[in-house]
């Protein structure tokens, strides 16, 4: 081939070489619209760190029935539970980026737990996709029909006269039941009470029923069945205001810790790095679920409120709350075992 030839030939490479990085940068942006079209294309899962029957689990599968209805959407629950929920957040962030894994998650993996474990394999403020918050859930203050407490105030009375012996259950080190009963502990003046961690909230009310616990506070949701049947003694939520479901029940600002206010959230979040208009199209479908009233009140009856927020909005809310629940861990001393 001679020179110009050649040359006319490499000339020609370097156009098609050009022409075609043009197309694909062209074609790039389309990329996520694309994969959203074809999204879902298989069973999407919704990750929850904890055993069935608690508060996350139940409104993930309450959740997963309604998106069901969605003409070819299936979805698969799968319960994860482990490090405070945060072995299935840590599952959630090293998933494909593609919609189809999910991540239902309480307060403790996306604002607790990174601040109390040295490594939990993710970091909620950039491996995630935040989608959208869809509930608030009370705690309330409930104690086995042995403890001799009418209410808040006896209780506190009982713990100051007998200083390390009363008992308190939670669902593992560092939960969000933990942290609340240790600011309880704190607001009422420093009250020694004895931590029994279980690995999640039934074995430990099953203890507390049974009297080898004295205290619990867990969420009204989980509780709400057994204080209803008499078989523990509700004192107080602690929420700042009364729930709707025990409308006659104090909370802990009322009985004279002024100012006292702590609840959990839910919150459903992808893996980062999922398209943008998967992310949108799940939060106008949760949006849309949570706005019926007929869900409204299912939730409602389950002892939780319904919060929802757009995407950016909940990745805010999430930076507060990790920075809100890390001064809890550092002020409370919050130590693992």
């Amino acid at each position: 081939m001679g020179g110009k030839q050649m040359w006319a030939f490499r000339g020609h490479r370097r156009v098609i070489f050009a022409l075609s990085a043009l197309l694909l940068g062209l074609a790039a942006p389309s990329l996520p619209s694309a994969q959203a079209q074809e999204w879902p294309n298989r069973p999407i899962r919704i990750l929850v760190g904890f055993p069935p029957g608690q508060a996350t689990d139940v409104i993930a599968r309450l959740l997963a029935e309604r998106l069901t209805e969605n003409p070819g959407w299936s979805m698969l629950i799968d319960n994860r539970p482990g490090q405070g929920g945060s072995l299935a957040a840590a599952q959630a962030a090293q998933s494909a980026p593609d919609g189809h894994t999910l991540l239902l998650s309480a307060t403790a993996p996306l604002a607790t737990n990174p601040n109390l474990y040295a490594n939990v394999g993710y970091d909620p403020r950039r491996d995630f996709a935040p989608i959208s918050l869809v509930a608030n859930l009370p705690f309330v203050l409930f104690v086995n029909n042995n403890v001799a407490a009418r209410n808040v105030a006896e209780l506190i009375a009982l713990a100051k006269a007998r200083p390390g012996q009363l008992t308190y259950a939670t669902s593992g080190n560092g939960t969000t039941s933990h942290l609340i009963t240790m600011m309880f502990a704190r607001a009422a003046g420093g009250l020694e009470l004895t931590h029994v961690p279980y690995r999640g909230g039934a074995p430990a009310l099953t203890d507390l029923l049974a009297g080898r616990i004295d205290i619990m506070i867990d969420t009204e949701l989980f509780a709400l069945p057994h204080i209803r049947e008499g078989r523990v003694r509700a004192l107080a939520v602690t929420t700042a205001q009364r729930t709707a479901l025990q409308p006659d029940l104090p909370s802990l600002a009322e009985t004279g810790l002024a100012g006292f206010d702590a609840a959990a959230w839910l919150g459903l979040v992808a893996p980062a790095g999922t398209p943008r208009p998967i992310v949108e199209r799940l939060n106008r479908e949760l949006h849309r679920i949570l706005a019926e009233p007929a869900t409204r009140d299912r939730l409602s009856g389950l002892g939780a409120q319904v919060m929802t927020s757009t995407p950016d909005d909940f990745l805010g809310f999430m930076r507060s709350e990790y920075v809100k629940w890390g001064n809890a861990v550092r002020e409370n001393n919050v130590k693992l075992d």
